[in-house]
């Protein structure tokens, strides 16, 4: 007996984010290359932008104005910059990036690679109006201890960290799970062909064939990498207690170079 036609599985359109930025065409301009680019042909994601000028309303397209109270520079007016980020639809996540933001962590980037929408703002001059921030924005970020030109540099690195989490576009599953600060530790060192060079060989356990021993080795590597770079990453990763007792003894059987 025939039931009819199966009902459709709905799919969920693809994560989208959004940047809002004085300058698109710095965002359009990498988005549209190497893996971040691959992804948006592939429909993986969607990556738009949009201008505060757009949404001014005196003839000059002013965004910026002097700061009440005195002071150098300029500020973004808050009108334009609302109306831009409330052009944008709702979103699961507003996100300022800023140099007074908290800093920005690989588990910033997974928790951003679940949402199905984020939008980026981007300040420049002196900032954006404070009114903004207490009204739309759910987060601020910064990506460093130094400060940029505008957000926009800041805003592409969320969007990499972010984006080559989402499913399917790396093109090994496992790339990302292995990278630095996965598991909280710098990654370990690469190596290939030639297996010789310049009188340099490669650590001989890689050439073993040997699965086991070449993870350990890695995951030593990768301790040891830590712990001379940074150390501060230490306090928080999951380490067992004979690794804890390998860093503060300052030795290992599997050294970054055996």
């Amino acid at each position: 007996m025939d039931d009819g036609p199966a009902e459709a599985t709905a799919v969920a359109p693809p994560p989208r984010y959004t940047v809002v930025t004085l300058f698109p065409d710095l965002i359009r301009s990498y988005v549209a290359e190497g893996v971040v680019g691959r992804a948006v042909k592939r429909g993986l994601a969607v990556v738009d932008t949009v201008d505060p000028r757009d949404h001014t309303t005196d003839r000059y397209r002013s965004v910026d104005d002097v700061p009440f109270g005195g002071g150098a520079g300029m500020v973004m007016k808050p009108g334009p910059v609302a109306r831009a980020i409330e052009s944008a639809g709702p979103a699961a996540r507003r996100v300022l990036v800023t140099p007074s933001g908290r800093l920005f962590s690989q588990a910033d980037a997974v928790a951003f690679s679940r949402l199905d929408s984020l939008v980026l703002v981007c300040g420049r001059y002196e900032g954006i109006d404070q009114r903004v921030c207490d009204t739309l924005i759910d987060d601020e970020i910064s990506i460093g201890d130094y400060v940029l030109s505008g957000g926009e540099l800041a805003a592409l690195v969320v969007i990499d960290a972010t984006l080559r989490l989402l499913p399917g576009v790396l093109g090994n599953a496992e790339s990302a799970q292995h990278e630095s600060f996965s598991d909280g530790l710098l990654e370990h060192p690469h190596y290939t062909r030639p297996a010789t060079w310049r009188d340099l060989p490669v650590p001989p356990v890689l050439l073993s064939g040997h699965h086991a021993r070449i993870e350990a080795w890695r995951r030593q590597a990768s301790l040891r990498r830590t712990a001379r770079v940074r150390p501060d990453l230490l306090a928080s990763a999951a380490l067992t207690d004979a690794e804890r007792q390998d860093l503060l003894d300052g030795t290992s059987s599997h050294e970054e170079t055996d």
